[in-house]
């Protein structure tokens, strides 16, 4: 089949396309699914990267968020059938593993997955919004929803809004009738935010962001609950955690699912009992999530936000534009 291969970690060059790699074998619990569509990820880089503590077999398939058609049934799956529509959740709860990292993944022609790790697709969502949603909009949704329960009276910041995570928690917090200011890195971004629901746009002004909540809602009282925002939705980490926390008014809660420029920030930690703050903690995504985000979509309620479509052959082009942040929302492969 045809597939882009990891041989070795590095650059975006390690990335091979190779048009005789081996089919995968179908196991008795096991399906084998034609890939109709696969979503990048930042994941997707750091596995390239090679990533400290986690082993990963090599040659190795990436693509974490696969979606396709049936194909193949292994001897003892009978919940399935030849053609379904399914999305792979791409953690394998049972025996463990990560589709794109420990399992091949979705940049291929072809993908194989246990039977339990299957979603199924309604027939009104097509192949790229399921693939769009797992680790971007799976993440997002439980950050949102099910670690800061973002309601209709909350003032929410978002940072890093454009990516796939952050226009997912932008459009998850606007569903819940929130008010939303959003941080991006140019006017382009912004405008596009602002026409994705957000309220307010602002730059990251030299991550002093927190002047620019001050001028829309006040500053935090320590004594009173005015001034700030209720909730800042933070996985950047490094030089805005303090900002952040400067930010929320008093009992308002930072919710976090990453630190993509710094897992180690400096910090204040006055704000935090001074002002009553959380710090909530969200690890990824439950397959529920992935069946909410699903029933969404099916019934007009979200969209996911897709920037760019490429073949297969144009993978490292799809992930150039990831890593170099030129992407708004999702790049998505059609093998």
């Amino acid at each position: 089949m045809r597939a882009v291969v990891l041989h070795g970690h590095g650059g975006v060059d390690a990335l091979v396309y190779d048009q005789n790699f081996p089919d995968p074998e179908c196991g008795a619990t096991d399906v084998i699914v034609r890939v109709k569509s696969t979503s990048l990820n930042y994941h997707d880089i750091f596995t390239r990267n090679g990533m400290p503590g986690i082993k990963i077999e090599l040659p190795m398939i990436c693509g974490l968020d696969v979606a396709g058609e049936i194909v193949e049934l292994g001897s003892s799956v009978s919940n399935w059938a030849i053609g379904d529509r399914v999305l792979i959740d791409p953690r394998n709860r049972v025996e463990g593993g990560l589709v794109g990292e420990t399992i091949h993944g979705g940049l291929a022609e072809y993908c194989k997955a246990a039977d339990h790790q299957l979603v199924r697709i309604p027939d009104s969502v097509s192949f790229d919004e399921a693939s769009s949603l797992p680790v971007a909009y799976g993440t997002a949704h439980r950050m949102m929803m099910t670690i800061g329960k973002v309601k209709n009276t909350d003032k929410v910041l978002i940072l890093g809004a454009s990516g796939g995570v952050g226009t997912g928690a932008l459009l998850l917090a606007k569903m819940a009738g929130a008010e939303v200011v959003v941080c991006a890195s140019s006017d382009s971004k912004m405008e596009k935010l602002k026409k994705l629901g957000a309220d307010h746009t602002m730059t990251y002004m030299d991550n002093e962001f927190h002047k620019g909540i001050y001028q829309l809602y006040g500053k935090p009282g320590r004594r009173g609950f005015d001034g700030g925002v209720t909730m800042v939705v933070n996985f950047t980490g490094g030089d805005t955690w303090v900002p952040s926390l400067r930010a929320l008014k008093r009992g308002g809660r930072l919710v976090t699912c990453g630190a993509t420029a710094g897992f180690d920030p400096k910090t204040d930690i006055r704000f935090i009992w001074t002002f009553e703050l959380q710090l909530l903690g969200s690890n990824s995504w439950e397959r529920e999530d992935l069946v909410e985000l699903m029933r969404y979509i099916d019934d007009g309620a979200m969209k996911p936000v897709i920037d760019k479509t490429l073949p297969l052959m144009e993978t490292k082009e799809g992930v150039r534009l990831l890593e170099d942040r030129e992407v708004f929302g999702k790049v998505i492969i059609n093998p």
